[in-house]
């Protein structure tokens, strides 16, 4: 039955599927830290490797190491080596738009909120 809220996955005993919501929501939760939306910004510009991340993110090499698993696992990055390097780039372009989208709406938010702190200091009390 639809709506039930049946949260089982496909293998489990039912073999009833995550409703897309909740998949939406893991989805997002994976692009809930600060590190892997700044991994994603370089990715969406070209393809990286890990030294080159490093001086870009400043975070200690486990860390990173850490949160490019992370987004290896819920493929949302693709790894090739060559040599002794290992380069990262988007699993899709449509990631590197929906980041462009998310600034425009932040942006949109923050103009906003501007303008709401710029009427209170029209209309505070002299």
């Amino acid at each position: 039955m639809r709506g039930t809220g049946a949260t089982g996955n496909a293998g489990e005993p039912g073999g009833t599927q995550a409703p897309l919501y909740q998949l939406k929501a893991e989805f997002f939760k994976t692009l809930g830290h600060p590190t892997r939306i700044r991994v994603l910004e370089l990715l969406s510009e070209r393809e990286h490797a890990v030294s080159e991340m490093l001086a870009e993110v400043g975070i200690e090499a486990a860390s990173l190491s850490q949160q490019l698993a992370v987004l290896r696992k819920a493929n949302l990055v693709l790894t090739r080596r060559e040599g002794s390097n290992v380069y990262y780039r988007l699993a899709s372009p449509d990631l590197a738009e929906l980041l462009r989208v998310a600034r425009g709406i932040l942006s949109g938010v923050l103009q906003g909120q501007a303008q709401l702190l710029a009427d209170l200091h029209a209309t505070r009390p002299r």
